[in-house]
Order: C-alpha cells, then sequence, then structure tokens
C-alpha cells in the first residue's frame, strides 16, 4: 500500500499537528484540520501552511482517513458526534492517538461501517518541529483487527516508527506503564532541581560556579536512567539499597524542614525501592524493618501528607 492518502485531523494539538507534519512530509495529502483553541491554530499554521482549518465534521467528510488525537476524555464524544452527524462512511478508516483507549472506543464509527486503529506513539511532543526527528525508531502501540493490520503498520513505517501490537484488554496498562515512567519522571526530577535548589545548588545566588541543579543532575540521572533500562532492579544504588538507616532518617529530617511538599513522594519511592531491594537480597531484613518504621513516621502507610510531627499537614 504505498499510495499517498488523504487524510484528516481532528484535534491539532501538540500530537496530531506533528503527526499530521510526518505524514505530510511522507507524500500524503493532509486535506484539512481541526483545532479549536488558539494555540492548535498558531501550530497548524506554522507546522502545517496552506492547510484548511475546518471544523471537525467537514474534517471527517473531506478524509479517507481520520486521525482522531483529541484527549483522552474527548475522544468517546468526538467519535459519537462524528458518526452520530453522518461525517463518519464507511470504508473510511478512522485512527486515534490514545494510549488508554484501544478499539471500543470506536464502536460508534464501526458501526457505520468505518475501519478502526488505535495507534499510539510511546512519546512526549513538545508539539513543535523539535518532535519530528524523535519520531524515528519511535514505538507506536498498535490495536487493530487483521484486516486494518496492512493500513496500521504502513502509516507507523511512514512515521518513521516501529508498530508494536497491543491487546484490547491491556491497553490501559500499557499506556499506565508509559505515563508511569514519563510523566511521573517529570515531577521526580522537578523535585530532585528543587531540593539541590534549597541546598544552595542555584547559579541565581551566585555561589556555585554556573552549576545549576539541572547542570548537577544531567550525568548521574542519564546514568541511572541508562543502567535502569539495561539492568533493571540491578542498577539501584543509593542509602535504602546499602541500609544506611541514619542516612535516611537525615533526609527524611532535612526534607521536611526545607521541602516538605516533597517528602511524601520521597518516602513513597523510597518504600518501593525498600521492597524491591528487600525482595532480591540486597538490603537485609533488619535493616529494612529499621527504615520502614522511619518512613512510617514521616508519613503513614496509606497516606498522602505528613503527619504533625514535621509540621506539615
Amino acid at each position: 500500500m504505498n499510495a499517498p492518502l488523504r487524510i484528516g485531523v481532528v484535534g491539532a494539538g501538540r500530537v496530531g499537528a506533528v503527526l499530521a507534519t510526518a505524514l505530510r512530509a511522507a507524500g500524503h495529502e493532509i486535506v484539512a484540520v481541526a483545532g479549536e483553541s488558539a494555540a492548535s491554530r498558531t501550530r497548524a499554521e506554522t507546522l502545517l501552511p496552506g492547510v484548511p482549518v475546518l471544523k471537525p465534521t467537514a474534517v471527517a467528510r473531506a478524509a479517507d482517513v481520520l486521525l482522531l488525537t483529541v484527549p483522552d476524555d474527548m475522544l468517546p464524544n468526538v467519535v459519537e458526534m462524528l458518526s452520530a452527524s453522518g461525517a463518519i462512511r464507511a470504508g473510511q478508516y478512522v485512527v486515534h492517538s490514545s494510549g488508554r483507549h484501544g478499539l471500543a472506543v470506536l464502536a460508534p464509527a464501526a458501526a457505520v461501517g468505518a475501519r478502526a486503529i488505535a495507534l499510539h506513539p510511546a512519546m512526549t511532543f513538545t508539539g513543535t518541529d523539535v518532535d519530528l526527528p524523535r519520531l524515528a525508531g519511535c514505538v507506536f502501540g498498535v490495536t487493530a483487527e487483521e484486516s486494518e493490520r496492512e493500513l496500521a503498520e504502513h502509516l507507523v513505517a511512514d512515521l518513521g516508527g516501529r508498530a508494536m501490537w497491543v491487546a484490547e484488554d491491556k491497553r490501559t496498562l500499557y499506556h499506565a506503564g508509559l505515563a508511569h515512567g514519563a510523566n511521573h519522571l517529570v515531577t521526580l526530577v522537578s523535585q530532585a532541581m528543587e531540593m539541590l535548589a534549597a541546598a544552595g545548588i542555584d547559579t541565581a545566588a551566585g555561589h556555585t560556579g554556573g552549576i545549576d541543579p539541572a547542570d548537577t543532575l544531567r550525568p548521574l540521572l542519564e546514568a541511572a536512567l541508562s543502567n535502569a533500562l539495561a539492568y533493571g532492579d540491578a542498577a539501584l544504588t543509593g542509602p535504602i539499597v546499602r541500609g544506611d538507616v541514619e542516612t535516611v532518617r537525615a533526609h527524611l529530617a532535612d526534607l521536611a524542614e526545607s521541602t516538605p511538599q516533597n517528602l511524601p513522594s520521597y518516602v513513597a519511592m523510597a518504600r518501593a525501592t525498600m521492597t524491591r531491594a528487600l525482595a532480591d537480597g540486597r538490603l537485609l531484613p533488619l535493616r529494612a524493618a529499621k527504615i520502614g518504621r522511619l518512613l512510617d513516621e514521616a508519613v503513614p502507610t496509606g497516606t498522602t501528607e505528613t503527619t504533625d510531627k514535621w509540621g506539615w499537614v
């Protein structure tokens, strides 16, 4: 299947505009896009000059392949509305980019004879041309019936990616793994930079020789991420794995005083790290018990807030 496709995009957000730009570069015709916000319209003008910005129903009617790149919670309503209005037709391909949803969300489109595909890029997007080279080698989580697999593989190849087939009943778990790894990583790193800034590692203070929290963390985090992806739990290092009870005690006390907003997540991740280090035998049970008691005193199990002992609720 090498013929250029007539593709319409509903949702000119960070993902939709970039995917449309990549597909256009691969030789496909982007017939129209839909985007309600000013940011979406600016993005379409920047990345897709000359492509009409139309209402969703008009985009659907103009396309042979309809790409729905709207937020997860909006997707069911968009599919229902376009199907009920007659904008989606028999034989048309309807493709969504949601990680959480599979084919079930496209049931209204399938009911009128459309051919359904779920195609999710395992990538974070800025909505700019910076994203385009990142698509090379990107894995796409794809769910499709056998009859639609050829087109799904064609689209992924033209986007420069690799197709990974995800079962319909595993889509949510697949997406949770990606969100936990990527989104929570951003939160974790931001909190770590906040802690370092509170420790005086901040170029704005003029005392660190031009080295800021990001400079300090970058080589450490890049090495940790590379090791974790290669070796899993065997890459764990630090005071929890070593069973350094007094170091953990000192961490908790200083965090409670300097950045109490970050204490709950430190404790949650320390508990998870402790459990994994205990399971693989590197952390002795006696030391794990002592560390566990410290963590429970700081943030009792089952809560997300620190206790009055730390002066923060």
